[in-house]
């Protein structure tokens, strides 16, 4: 069968594995891992035999070779021809590399004694194996038959060609992985537009699955392959993407050695000098082959570090217009206190989504200054998501006190494990308000003043407060047809009946029978009730960035092109809840920057 032959079956092979690859991902790396684990360590047993086979077949004493020494002699004898053949010496070792990428997948410990008791060894066994082979065999028929495949016996050498095909594509999974861990910590950076992120584990948070990147990094492959058609250029393109990896890895250690772990600068230029040299060296070999395929890598990292930058410069314009233009208490308690400015507060309850755990978001305030009219209760709500599995019912919701108790205006932090399941907008509703009302229930009288407003312009104190449905002894809400039936319950209630036969439900507030609470908070739990029989009213904040007149050409192209496509691609912010349709607003808002 001819090369041209060989293509038209290798790569439609290679593109079905490459696609069944991808599809499986969304089962997340804890379930795959039964899978791969057999094969990675059938594969690595099978080359560490096939090497000491051929060791002690063909030439025991090429222990010898691990010396040192024999490098310098060969740059030594080969002068150029050698320096050149360095780039492909160091196909040798990439696929190795790949493990340090899942550090977010597996611990450190793990990785390391895999590497060291495992990978190592048998990769040196291997190459020990085929040197033996190829000092008894140097002088062969052709070139092309100088490889793997023919140090190894003829008898098993189907078996272990299909073992390496599995071997490859666990060696790819290890890169799509680490894509995964490295994209997520971009995003949490600000470095990278927001994407969803699923967690496929409750027991290691690190182990995820991108859809969006997932199927990206598909296409991308699918692209080298079908392009290229050939071996060759693909090995030259991840030979140099490996080693720049090394390189900018050696030299961003040496930082650490300085910054982090607190040692001599005499330690760092040891190390990077060391390391940096035989990187270097592998490198600028490398480079050789920029046209005959080394030169994608170096397109896909101009196009990410592009995208990359126009995000974190549009993100970073966008922050600073926020701290210029953020809202002070003060000055809300002046708007909504002041009978001269015309603000009214209607019934209801409106719950103002936003990302901000403290202070008043800009959002806010651009909706009051231009619709002077807001509900007599009004919540900042923040939803968080935590760096565990699970948060307990019990610790789900923080809240507290935005300015004086007699403005009803509330602040409530609402956080959820990424295993959390969140619950439909009926439920949440309900959570939210009991949660409002305990508060109000066991809430200490504070005299409010200005002068102990923080940082954030803000005087609050933030309370855990457990949702109703795991607070059995704590706040319950009821909510009926507004009939004249009674709950039958020893506890206290607070109840109040819509006056106006339009509202065709009645809420109450079944308190704990130990609950005693004073008049104010009896006044205060009454018109909240009453806020929550007019209905809830959902405020979603949605801004956009525009360039302001007068800037450059590159931030005009940035800003009101190349950042406003990627917003409009991304995911927006993520508020943790369904909201009704029917009762959210949306509030849109442009920040010139």
């Amino acid at each position: 069968m001819s090369k041209q032959q060989h293509q038209y079956v290798e790569v439609p092979v290679v593109c079905a594995i490459l696609i069944l690859l991808f599809s499986l991902q969304h089962y997340g790396t804890h379930r795959l891992g039964f899978v791969f684990a057999p094969i990675v360590l059938t594969w690595l047993l099978c080359i560490s035999t096939i090497g000491v086979y051929n060791i002690f077949h063909w030439n025991p004493h090429v222990y010898k070779a691990l010396s040192p020494y024999y490098i310098y002699k060969f740059l030594k004898k080969t002068r150029g021809r050698g320096w050149m053949s360095l780039g492909g010496i160091l196909l040798c070792i990439t696929g190795s590399e790949a493990m340090f990428a899942d550090l977010g997948h597996f611990t450190q410990l793990s990785i390391q004694i895999a590497f060291t008791f495992a990978v190592y060894p048998s990769l040196i066994l291997a190459y020990m194996g085929q040197a033996a082979y190829l000092s008894k065999h140097h002088v062969l028929e052709s070139d092309y038959r100088i490889g793997f495949y023919v140090s190894v016996p003829e008898q098993i050498r189907w078996p272990v060609l299909a073992i390496a095909i599995l071997a490859a594509v666990v060696g790819s999974q290890a890169i799509i992985t680490g894509t995964f861990s490295i994209i997520k910590q971009c995003t949490s950076l600000g470095c990278f537009p927001k994407v969803k992120i699923v967690h496929t584990s409750s027991r290691m948070h690190g182990q995820i699955y991108i859809p969006e990147i997932n199927w990206t990094l598909m296409l991308l492959c699918l692209a080298v392959t079908v392009g290229f058609r050939d071996t060759k250029h693909i090995s030259n393109a991840s030979g140099l993407a490996v080693i720049t990896v090394m390189l900018v890895t050696t030299c961003l250690m040496s930082l650490v050695i300085i910054l982090c772990w607190r040692k001599s600068y005499i330690y760092a230029l040891a190390f990077i000098f060391f390391f940096g040299t035989i990187e270097a060296l592998y490198f600028s070999a490398s480079l050789i082959k920029f046209l005959e395929g080394a030169w994608v890598p170096v397109a896909l990292s101009f196009i990410f570090l592009l995208i990359m930058y126009v995000w974190h410069y549009g993100t970073l314009k966008r922050y600073e217009f926020d701290v210029q233009n953020k809202v002070s208490i003060t000055w809300l308690l002046t708007l909504f206190g002041s009978s001269n400015l015309g603000i009214v507060r209607v019934r209801g309850i409106g719950v103002i989504n936003t990302e901000l755990v403290s202070g008043i978001p800009a959002i806010f305030s651009h909706f009051i200054t231009n619709l002077p009219a807001f509900h007599q209760v009004v919540v900042f709500l923040c939803v968080k998501s935590v760096p565990v599995p699970h948060v307990k019912p019990e610790e789900r919701f923080l809240v507290g006190r935005v300015g004086p108790k007699e403005y009803r205006l509330y602040r409530c932090i609402a956080r959820y494990g990424y295993r959390d399941v969140h619950r439909d907008d009926v439920e949440f509703e309900n959570d939210l308000i009991c949660s409002i009302a305990e508060f109000i229930r066991s809430d200490k009288p504070l005299n409010y003043s200005p002068d102990l407003e923080n940082e954030t312009g803000t005087n609050e104190r933030l309370t855990v407060v457990a949702a109703s449905s795991s607070n059995l002894e704590g706040v319950q809400i009821f909510e009926d047809d507004g009939s004249d039936k009674q709950e039958p319950s020893s506890s206290s209630e607070v109840t109040v009946v819509a006056p106006s036969p339009r509202i065709k439900k009645r809420v109450r507030f079944v308190l704990p029978e130990s609950a005693r609470i004073d008049r104010s908070a009896e006044d205060e739990l009454t018109e909240l009730t009453e806020a929550r029989e007019a209905g809830m009213a959902f405020i979603m904040g949605h801004s956009y960035v525009k360039a302001k007149s007068g800037s450059s050409v590159m931030k005009k192209i940035a800003i009101n092109f190349g950042y406003d496509f990627l917003r409009r691609n991304s995911r927006g912010p993520c508020y943790g809840l369904s909201t009704p349709h029917a009762s959210t607003l949306e509030v849109g808002m442009v920040y010139i920057v």
